[in-house]
C-alpha cells in the first residue's frame, strides 16, 4: 500500500489511465492527450467495451503513430474488483463515466484505498457530499487527492475566482460575483447528469447534512455562497440568474481551504442573460424540465430526446464559445476579470480535463489529500497550464 508520501506510485505502470474513453467527452480527452501528453507520459485507455477501445487506439493511431501502442484496460464501473485493479495501476485516474452518482463511486473508494490521484467531471452536489463523508478520511490515510468537476464545471469558476482574489488585497473581507455567458450545447450524458440532479433534491439535501456532520468548521474565518436573486447587472450589462450549481460550493471550499481568500468571502454564481424575455423564457424552461424530471415517466422520456453518447458535432462546437465575468472587490478596491475560451462543454472541457490528469500527474504542487478542489490542489500550476494551452484568463479592468 503507497503511503502519505506517494511511495511506490512511481513505479506503477501507468501516469495516467483514462476511464470512459470512448465516450462522447472521453474521446474529446483522448484525442487531446494524445497531441499534448509529453514524451514518456505512460498513459492508458479504459472502458468496458475493448472493441470499442480498440477502435479508438486505431483512430489516435491514424494522426500520431506513437498511440498505436496504447495499452488498453477493459473493465466495468459496476465491478468493485476491476475499478481497484485500476487504482492500483495508475498514479492518476481520470473518468468521465456518469452520472457518477450510479457509477462512480466503485472507481473513487477504489482511488482512495489505494493512495490513486482521481479525477472527474462531476456536476452532481449529492455524489460529491457522499465522497467526502464515505472517503475522504481514508484518502488522507494513503495520500490520495480527489478532485471533482475537473472541466467546465467547475474549473473556469474556481479557478476564475482564485485569479480574481489573487487580484484584491489581502486580508480584509471580500466579495466577488460570477456571470456566466455561453452558446454552447449540452450532450446526452450531460443531460443525465442533469436530470439525476433535479430529480433527487431531498437526497441531495440529506447528503449536504452528512457532510455538515463529518466537516470541520474553520474557526476565525468564513465563506459563503448565497444564491442571491435575480438582478440587472449594470457590471456587465445583462440580466443576471442566480444559478445553484455544484461552482458556487467548491469556490466556498476554495475559500476555507486557502486563507489568501480573506477572514471573510462570499461569492454569487450568475448566468448572464442579454434581454428579459430570454431570462424569463429560460427560468420558464428550467422550472419546467426541473418539474418533468420528478415523475419517473416523464424522466424516462426525456432521457430518449438526447441518448448518451450523443453531442454537438465537431462544426457546431467550432461555433461555440463561453465567457466568465468576475466582479472582486475588496479593501476599497474592485477588479473586473474575465475567463474566456470556445465550446465549453466539449473541446474546453477536454482540454481543461487532460491538463487537469497532466498536472496531477507531473507538476509540483502543495502538498494535501483527501476530497480537495482544483484550486486548493492544483491552483497556480493548472493555472499556468490552461492559460498555456488557450484558456485566456485577464483582468479587464481596475480601481
Amino acid at each position: 500500500m503507497d503511503t502519505q508520501d506517494g511511495s511506490g506510485r512511481a513505479q506503477r505502470p501507468y501516469d495516467i489511465v483514462l476511464f470512459g474513453a470512448t465516450g462522447f467527452v472521453g474521446v474529446l480527452t483522448a484525442r487531446y492527450l494524445a497531441r499534448t501528453a509529453p514524451e514518456g507520459c505512460r498513459w492508458a485507455l479504459a472502458g468496458r467495451s475493448r472493441a470499442r477501445l480498440e477502435r479508438l487506439r486505431d483512430e489516435l493511431a491514424a494522426e500520431h503513430p506513437a498511440c498505436a501502442g496504447l495499452p488498453l484496460i477493459e473493465a466495468g464501473a459496476d465491478d468493485p474488483e476491476a475499478m481497484r485493479g485500476l487504482a492500483e495501476s495508475a498514479r492518476v485516474i481520470a473518468t468521465t463515466v456518469g452520472p457518477y452518482l450510479w457509477y462512480g463511486e466503485p472507481l473513487v473508494a477504489a482511488c482512495a484505498d489505494a493512495g490513486t490521484d482521481y479525477l472527474d467531471l462531476t456536476g452532481e452536489p449529492e455524489f460529491v457530499d457522499l465522497v467526502y463523508v464515505r472517503h475522504d478520511a481514508r484518502a488522507r490515510e494513503t495520500g490520495a487527492r480527489l478532485v471533482h468537476s475537473c472541466g467546465f464545471d467547475s474549473v473556469p469558476g474556481d479557478l476564475g475566482v482564485y485569479f480574481t482574489v489573487g487580484q484584491l488585497p489581502e486580508g480584509v473581507p471580500l466579495t466577488v460575483d460570477g456571470f456566466i455567458s455561453s452558446n454552447g450545447m449540452f450532450s446526452g450524458g450531460t443531460f443525465a447528469s442533469a436530470l439525476t440532479v433535479m430529480s433527487r433534491a431531498r437526497q441531495s439535501l440529506r447528503a449536504a447534512r452528512q457532510r455538515r456532520l463529518h466537516e470541520p468548521r474553520v474557526v476565525g474565518r468564513r465563506a459563503r455562497s448565497p444564491l442571491g436573486g435575480p438582478r440587472y447587472s449594470a457590471e456587465t450589462g445583462a440580466w443576471a440568474l442566480p444559478l445553484p450549481l455544484l461552482d458556487g460550493q467548491i469556490i466556498t471550499r476554495s475559500a476555507r481551504a486557502l486563507p489568501r481568500y480573506g477572514p471573510d468571502f462570499r461569492y454569487r454564481h450568475y448566468a448572464a442573460v442579454r434581454t428579459l424575455p430570454m431570462a424569463v423564457g429560460g427560468a420558464a424552461a428550467v422550472c419546467a424540465v426541473a418539474g418533468l424530471a420528478q415523475l419517473p415517466a416523464a424522466r424516462r422520456w426525456l432521457l430518449r430526446r438526447l441518448e448518451p453518447g450523443a453531442g454537438p458535432d465537431e462544426r457546431r462546437r467550432a461555433k461555440s464559445w463561453f465567457s466568465v465575468r468576475f466582479v472582486g472587490e475588496g479593501g476599497g478596491r474592485t477588479v473586473y476579470t474575465e475567463v474566456s475560451g470556445g465550446d465549453p462543454g466539449y473541446d474546453e472541457t477536454a482540454k481543461i480535463f487532460g491538463e487537469s490528469a497532466l498536472c496531477l500527474a507531473f507538476d509540483p504542487l502543495p502538498a494535501g489529500s483527501g476530497q480537495v478542489t482544483t484550486a486548493e490542489a492544483m491552483g497556480d500550476a493548472l493555472l499556468e497550464r490552461l492559460q498555456r494551452a488557450g484558456i485566456r484568463f485577464r483582468v479587464a479592468s481596475a480601481r
